[in-house]
């Protein structure tokens, strides 16, 4: 068995939470939709709406690998990065990767689209509509309703995409990606000895970012 001591600690608990709550709550706002269960489904929508919010936050000041601005930092090599891969190097990176980078910012524009569409979004009967519908127009709520729907469709795109990058990591490249976001941890060896960036974050950030979070939906809440 790994030792403890030779583990490095990758994705603290809140991105692994955050991560397989979002992998719940995207089938069942599906499937409430498909069944017509709308209070449920507005209900996991403003889940959906807390857990981005919180995202949102964790990246400007979470622990180092769910920042944005490293994520950012990284892109620069992400060149470097896929000719490597052509050539069937690869180098474990500690956190996401450069193309792992574009993969995140991607499902969060996603989602924050399909999050902002639905609160206003406005159904034909104008009997089902999203907590923030009364702000706007009739027609402008059915436009957002319509771009909703077909953010989803990009949105599942996107997570087949996202599903078959890992398989490929995982069979093509022999680097298992899902272990470390159940565990948190990849091995000390992953990364030979490199000195890295520590990737603890005290409580008063948790604190603000949770704050943030159940302020905004409050906010909806209210503004509905």
């Amino acid at each position: 068995m790994t030792s403890e001591a030779s583990q490095r600690l990758i994705w603290d608990w809140t991105i692994r939470l955050f991560h397989w709550w979002i992998v719940f709550t995207i089938p069942m706002m599906w499937w409430t939709a498909e069944q017509g269960l709308m209070d449920w489904h507005r209900r996991l929508g403003m889940m959906l709406f807390s857990l981005v919010v919180f995202r949102l936050v964790w990246g400007l000041i979470g622990a180092w690998t769910a920042r944005f601005v490293p994520m950012l930092i990284s892109l620069r090599q992400l060149g470097g990065y896929v000719r490597n891969l052509t050539n069937g190097a690869h180098k474990i990176s500690y956190g996401h990767s450069p193309l792992g980078v574009l993969s995140v910012f991607a499902l969060l524009l996603a989602l924050t689209t399909q999050i902002s569409t639905g609160l206003f979004s406005v159904d034909v009967d104008g009997l089902e509509s999203g907590p923030l519908a009364v702000l706007i127009s009739f027609d402008l709520g059915r436009e957002l309703a319509d771009l909703h729907e077909l953010n989803f469709n990009i949105l599942c795109a996107l997570i087949v995409l996202h599903v078959a990058a890992i398989l490929g990591y995982r069979f093509v490249l022999g680097d298992r990606l899902i272990k470390p976001m159940i565990t948190g941890h990849r091995p000390n060896a992953d990364f030979s000895g490199k000195a890295l960036p520590p990737n603890q974050v005290g409580s008063g950030a948790l604190v603000v970012a949770l704050i943030v979070s159940g302020l905004s939906v409050f906010a909806v809440l209210q503004a509905g």
